[in-house]
């Protein structure tokens, strides 16, 4: 299903750092310090983007990071209490996250990366494991991949020719 870009002007986008990483290239002077920073941006309402910014300076790369993650922009379908509507395996180099939708109540059981695309995104009620790497970067495009993957049942009963009554039994 193709997706349309997303205007993030007229959002009102919270931002997140998930990381700040000093690199380092070793130059014949010396050594040459960098910083990459990765944040997550989103609405709290459906909307989530990650972005990744490299600088000499920590709040360039910051900014650069935030620029980024209104670019790639989602939408991730919720259901009735803020969960997920079906369990999906986002994958993502050799990181794996598990998502699974949780009862209201249940709150957002996830770790560190994984956590900030939920909040960001507007999701209340989840559970989450991540499997494989552990490597920020990764679990975090892990998570948007398993999030950009999620179909609402009214989308999937219009694909297969149904109503939804007969898809849900």
């Amino acid at each position: 299903m193709p997706r349309t870009k997303i205007d993030a002007s007229n959002l009102d986008l919270k931002e997140r750092v998930v990381t700040i990483k000093r690199v380092t290239k070793v130059v014949k002077g010396g050594r040459n310090f960098r910083f990459s920073a990765l944040v997550v941006v989103g609405d709290e309402n459906g909307y989530v983007g990650a972005g990744l910014g490299k600088s000499t300076e920590i709040p360039d790369a910051i900014r650069k990071a935030i620029e980024d993650a209104k670019k790639n922009l989602i939408y991730v379908p919720r259901d009735k209490n803020d969960s997920i509507p079906h369990e999906f395996i986002g994958e993502f180099g050799s990181a794996r996250v598990l998502l699974k939708p949780a009862a209201e109540g249940t709150g957002v059981i996830a770790g560190g990366p994984a956590r900030a695309v939920l909040e960001l995104a507007g999701i209340r009620n989840i559970r989450t494991k991540s499997l494989g790497s552990n490597n920020k970067r990764n679990v975090v495009n892990a998570t948007i991949e398993a999030l950009k993957n999620l179909k609402n049942p009214e989308d999937v009963a219009k694909l297969r020719g149904k109503t939804l009554e007969e898809l849900l039994g």
